[in-house]
């Protein structure tokens, strides 16, 4: 992952709102959300929502798809994964086992989606 796309990733978490639409699609897992649900469960009106989706896809966390009239939305595992990599890339000089356990699951933890975007 590039310095730039990775400024975004955490440009996009680093507000209340957002932070929270991506932690409850993480929670929803591969099989996502239609946006009506994340308004919902936020609390939060659907234009406003809609904004922070939208940035939230752009940087690479989210990913949508259409079912009829409904958006779903689900959490981008590849692009976390990345982010996540990103991060710990030069963890203790090379030596991730230093860093304590846990930072190779982290890495790892983010399942693979199991439908069609």
């Amino acid at each position: 992952m590039e310095p730039k796309a990775a400024i975004d990733a955490f440009a996009a978490l680093a507000q209340e709102t957002r932070l929270s639409v991506f932690r409850l699609l993480v929670q929803a897992g591969p099989n996502g959300l239609t946006a009506g649900d994340v308004a919902a469960r936020i609390g939060v009106p659907a234009s406003t929502l809609s904004h922070h989706l939208g940035l939230l896809e752009r940087a690479g966390l989210l990913r949508s798809w259409r079912v009829q009239r409904q958006i779903f939305y689900a959490t981008d595992y590849e692009g976390t994964r990345r982010l996540l990599a990103f991060l710990l890339e030069d963890c203790c000089q090379g030596l991730p086992e230093l860093c304590g356990p846990g930072i190779a699951e982290a890495i790892d933890c983010c399942p693979k989606p199991t439908v069609d975007a």
